[in-house]
């Protein structure tokens, strides 16, 4: 058991990876001087921030610091907030996602997102995972059975639901709605997933059946969570960056971050003293 620089027990995440350098991995998303206004109001200051490909990375820090802001630039969903005005560069594999000329359409199927809430559509099981591929414009229906099988078990979820996949999606548990709302993302087959707090509306259990998910998945795709549990990033993340005020504080191994943080202000943070 790791410890804080305070003495106070930590739980690291546990397998091969846990410790393993960072820099094994390539830079799938690279932020460079990154600065988002709302209107006047600025909410993020001259962000640099590499995320590796395979790799969880954990976005921390007490409320209204910037994580979730900076996790919609990443697909672009702040272009559908009004007055939002992003400046800085962003690259996905080396191609800038705010040039001239990018389909948005196309980045977002590249980068799925998972949102705090869980939001199934009032439809059955099987539609909300088959939505997106209709969207998309896949018409043939075996093809569209075997992808929202794939995607099910993907989640995790497949023993629970393939004999009722007609049912309506608002009759699964908390837990199971999120775990179906993170297959309605793999469906389209993205690189990387987004996930705003996946976890903070749902009982231990569940949870834990989230973060199982969550080691198993950056083996396909390159994940960025954003938490508020510290337990939970030092659990299931490879590297944290810590946000505070709309700045990002430091940034590293998660193991670095949570036992030997450069900064006094992550100390105060991950040790408890704020937040």
């Amino acid at each position: 058991m790791a410890t804080t620089p305070t003495g106070l027990p930590f739980q690291l995440p546990a397998g091969p990876d846990a410790s393993a350098a960072l820099e094994g991995a390539p830079v799938k998303i690279d932020v460079r001087n990154l600065d988002v206004f709302y209107g006047r109001q600025q909410v993020l200051h001259n962000v640099s921030l590499g995320v590796r490909a395979h790799r969880v990375t954990a976005l921390i820090g007490p409320s209204g610091c910037g994580k979730t802001t900076l996790l919609r630039t990443l697909n672009r969903m702040n272009d559908i907030v009004a007055d939002a005005r992003v400046a800085g560069t962003i690259e996905v594999d080396g191609l800038p996602i705010y040039g001239r000329g990018t389909d948005v359409v196309t980045l977002r199927r590249r980068i799925g997102m998972v949102f705090q809430k869980s939001n199934p559509f009032p439809r059955s099981i099987f539609e909300n995972v088959a939505y997106g591929l209709r969207v998309n414009g896949l018409r043939d229906r075996r093809e569209i059975a075997e992808r929202v099988e794939e995607s099910l078990r993907a989640a995790a979820i497949w023993s629970e639901v393939q004999d009722r996949l007609e049912a309506s999606a608002l009759t699964l548990s908390g837990g199971q709605q999120q775990r179906l709302c993170i297959a309605r993302a793999l469906a389209v087959r993205p690189e990387i997933l987004l996930m705003d707090e996946p976890a903070s509306a749902l009982d231990p259990m569940a949870t834990q059946r989230i973060e199982e998910l969550i080691l198993a998945l950056k083996k396909t795709y390159t994940i960025v969570i954003v938490t508020h549990n510290m337990q939970q990033a030092a659990r299931v993340s490879d590297a944290t960056a810590f946000f505070w005020m709309g700045q990002l504080i430091e940034s590293g191994r998660t193991e670095d971050i949570f036992t030997a943080p450069r900064e006094r202000l992550t100390e105060d943070y991950v040790t408890g003293r704020f937040g």
